[in-house]
């Protein structure tokens, strides 16, 4: 599990490789990612805008953008939290995702929430310590 607070919002990341989605000797890896964001501050905010960079292990790097998540643009009120789950392809047996949210404060002004980075760990990675 992997969290970051910013603003009084809190992220928190839950990745998960799916041996179901994946075929390793074709060259393909699937992870879902569940996330929570959690409003930890006095007034509700919007998030608007997603901004991943995903990184696979040959260091090949991709940028994604768009709208909201999962086809959402939720407000969450003081107290409550926003729960979803995406995923992740890749050509390669582990990477890392890091990104932003672009989220509206009570008074329509935006700001950026970080999300932390997480690695995207399979069984077929070759365990590395420095």
């Amino acid at each position: 599990m992997y969290t970051a607070i910013t603003r009084d919002i809190q992220i928190t990341v839950m990745p998960q490789f799916v041996a179901e989605r994946s075929e390793p000797e074709e060259g393909q890896f699937f992870w879902a990612y569940t996330i929570e964001i959690t409003n930890l501050g006095r007034e509700a905010v919007q998030l608007t805008a997603r901004h991943w960079l995903i990184t696979d292990g040959h260091g090949v790097t991709e940028e994604v953008q768009g709208p909201g998540v999962v086809g959402e643009q939720p407000v969450i009120q003081p107290g409550e939290s926003f729960r979803y789950t995406s995923g992740c392809p890749l050509t390669t047996p582990s990477g890392i995702m890091v990104g932003t949210y672009q989220m509206l404060d009570a008074a329509d002004q935006p700001f950026e929430v970080e999300i932390p980075a997480f690695s995207l760990d399979s069984p077929f990675a070759k365990r590395v310590l420095n």
